[in-house]
């Protein structure tokens, strides 16, 4: 398996210390996650109910160190927040959620900014075409 510094997409020398932190985050959770699912199918296959136990208890582990590093990936990034709060503990169906949060519909970004990324921060006003057109 590839370490975090393997994993750039781009040169180091062309990355903040944001960005680099950003990604050692990322990564981190990615493999929170996986050791997760791994525990998870260890447990389930195995017919051993005091190892199960422990599997599920380093399991259970794993999904709080998860979400610490999630907490600092919410805390670091505006726009990860954003996304957040509009779909953890939300009810209903997920994709209407979605709707509501968007405002009916996909979020399109015509001017060609970044607006996804996890370390750029959105504008806190939004261009429609109904607002150029004073609606």
């Amino acid at each position: 398996m590839a370490g975090s510094s393997e994993s750039y997409h781009e040169a180091q020398e062309f990355l903040s210390e944001r960005t680099r932190d950003m990604h050692r985050a990322l990564v981190s959770l990615q493999e929170e996650l996986e050791a997760v699912d791994w525990y998870q199918q260890r447990a389930d296959a195995t017919s051993n109910a005091s190892l199960r136990a422990i599997l599920l208890h380093n399991m259970r582990e794993e999904m709080e160190h998860a979400c610490m590093v999630l907490e600092w990936i919410r805390r670091q990034s505006e726009p990860m927040d954003e996304q957040l709060k509009a779909y953890l503990f939300s009810k209903g169906p997920i994709t209407e959620v979605e709707e509501e949060h968007e405002g009916g519909g996909g979020e399109s970004d015509d001017a060609g900014a970044n607006v996804r990324g996890p370390t750029v921060t959105q504008p806190t006003t939004r261009l429609t075409v109904g607002s150029l057109k004073g609606k």
